[in-house]
C-alpha cells in the first residue's frame, strides 16, 4: 500500500515504524519544520523527521498545506491513504481528499471524549480512569470524523510522559490491526463530547487553594513538560512527582520538615522536584541545599 505519513513528535514514531515493518510503501513523511531549540537555539528536527531519514523515506516540511502548489505535490504522490499522527497542521479539504482512501488519524483518546490538541493531559487533569487511542477517518471538523478502531488503556498513576509512550505504542498496534482487517466506520455520538484545548502556561502554576488531589493530577499532567511549578524566594521550582497527604486547612503553608504543603483540601508531599538549570532531585536533596523551612507560606 502506498502511504503518506504525516506526524511530528515522538508519539508518532511507533506508527511510522509499524507501517514500514508491515511492508507498506511509505512514499513520503510530512513533518513540522525544524525549529530552534536548546540553549544554543540550533535548529532541531522533529522525532519523525529524524526517524524517517534513518528509514530512507523522503521528508517534506511545508509550513502550510493551503498553497495550491504544495497540494499538487501532495496529489502527485498518488497515495492509497494518508496516516496522520500528531502532525500539527490542519489539513485542508484538497489534502483530505487526495489519497484514494482519504486520510486517517491516530488520536490519543477514546473519542468523542477529548477531541483536540491535548487529550492526554486533559484526561489526567480530569481524573479519568481510562483513556486510549482511536483510529479515525478524517474530515474538516476538529476530530469529528467517523471512528474506525479503538483500543483502551488504564491511566492509573501515570504521568503524561509515561502515558504518551504507552499510547504511542498502542496507536501503532491499533493502526496496523485496522489496516490488516478494516472495519466499517462508526459515527461519533454527540453525547459525551469534550474538547482538549491546548495547555496554557497559566495552568502550570500551582494554586495551593486547590485540592491536593487536583494538584497531584496537575503534577502528573505536566510531567515532563511544561512542568507544574511553585515559586520560593523568586525562583521557580518544578514539582515533578508528588503524593497526597493529610492537611491542616492552611493552603500554601509548609507543615513539616519534609516540605509537605497544605492545600485547599489535604496536602501535597513533593517527591521529585527540579530547580531552574538543575537536574531532577528528591525533595530531601532539594532541602539540603535550598531550605524551605516549616512555617513558610508559599503563594
Amino acid at each position: 500500500m502506498r502511504i503518506v505519513f504525516m506526524g511530528s513528535p515522538e508519539f508518532a514514531v511507533p506508527s511510522l515504524e509499524a507501517l514500514v515493518e508491515a511492508g507498506n510503501e511509505v512514499v513520503a513523511a510530512y513533518c513540522q519544520p525544524p525549529r530552534p531549540a536548546g540553549r544554543g537555539k540550533a535548529e532541531r528536527k522533529t522525532a519523525v523527521h529524524e526517524r524517517a531519514e534513518q528509514l530512507g523515506i523522503e521528508v517534506r516540511t511545508p509550513r502550510t498545506l493551503r498553497d495550491e502548489e504544495e497540494q499538487a505535490r501532495f496529489r502527485a504522490l498518488d497515495a492509497d491513504i494518508a496516516v496522520v499522527a500528531a502532525y500539527g497542521l490542519i489539513l485542508p479539504k484538497a489534502i483530505l481528499e487526495a489519497p484514494k482512501a482519504g486520510c486517517i488519524n491516530v488520536h490519543a483518546s477514546l473519542l468523542p471524549r477529548w477531541r483536540g490538541a491535548a487529550p492526554i493531559q486533559r484526561a489526567i487533569l480530569a481524573g479519568d480512569d481510562v483513556t486510549g487511542v482511536t483510529i479515525m477517518q478524517m474530515e474538516e471538523g476538529l476530530d469529528t470524523g467517523p471512528m474506525l478502531f479503538k483500543m483502551m488503556a488504564k491511566i492509573d498513576r501515570k504521568n503524561a510522559g509515561q502515558l504518551t509512550e504507552e499510547l504511542a505504542k498502542l496507536g501503532a498496534l491499533a493502526l496496523t490491526r485496522w489496516l490488516e482487517v478494516p472495519t466499517p466506520p462508526e459515527a461519533q455520538r454527540e453525547i459525551g463530547v469534550t474538547y482538549a484545548k491546548k495547555i496554557d502556561k497559566a495552568e502550570t502554576r500551582i494554586d495551593w487553594s486547590a485540592s491536593a488531589m487536583q494538584i497531584e493530577r496537575q503534577v502528573r499532567a505536566f510531567n515532563p513538560t511544561p512542568g507544574a511549578w511553585f515559586e520560593f524566594n523568586g525562583e521557580r521550582i518544578k514539582l515533578l512527582r508528588a503524593a497526597v497527604d493529610r492537611g491542616t486547612g492552611r493552603p500554601g503553608h509548609v507543615i513539616d520538615d519534609r516540605l509537605t504543603i497544605d492545600c485547599g483540601d489535604g496536602a501535597i508531599r513533593p517527591l521529585e522536584v527540579q530547580r531552574a538549570g538543575r537536574g531532577v532531585m528528591t525533595a530531601e536533596e532539594l532541602l539540603r541545599g535550598f531550605p524551605i523551612p516549616k512555617g513558610t507560606i508559599l503563594k
